[in-house]
């Protein structure tokens, strides 16, 4: 086992993540920092809001604009603990966060290293770097038993 440690945003997205499951929430969280502080946080809740957008990382990027006054993100970091789909991937990009780490791959789903591949595609505006496979064991663990539950 390494001796690496899990970075501290990612540790409380993956606690977000376990609520979300809790709630009976596809479980995914995301933390946004910024210089190292916690800016926002959120776990998946559709189905609580009943809004289809309420993905955990549209709601953080709103709490986090919201917290800031201010529409671009450009200095912040965003933690998820699952790959981003498309819809995701585009706030991304539109609230111009500067970092994105991220836990699961999502290959059915995904929009980063998977299907669109939003960042790469020509007319994207904005690239945050990409860092994935944080805390993707515990992440990935997450989804299987949750959608194992419910098969």
């Amino acid at each position: 086992m390494s001796s690496w440690t899990l970075p501290q945003p990612m540790k409380r997205a993956l606690e977000l993540a376990e609520a979300s499951a809790a709630a009976g929430e596809v479980p995914v969280g995301a933390v946004i920092t910024r210089g190292g502080e916690v800016i926002a946080e959120a776990h998946n809740a559709p189905r609580e809001r009943h809004d289809p957008t309420a993905h955990a990382e549209v709601l953080a990027i709103r709490r986090a604009a919201e917290a800031l006054g201010q529409e671009r993100l450009t200095d912040c970091e965003l933690w998820v603990t699952l790959e981003p789909c498309a819809m995701c991937a585009g706030a991304i990009v539109h609230a111009r966060i500067g970092k994105l780490y991220y836990g699961a791959n999502d290959p059915k789903g995904g929009a980063v290293e998977h299907g669109a591949r939003v960042f790469e595609q020509e007319q994207c505006l904005h690239k945050p770097e990409v860092y994935a496979g944080i805390g993707e064991a515990k992440a990935a663990e997450l989804l299987r038993e949750f959608f194992r539950e419910r098969r």
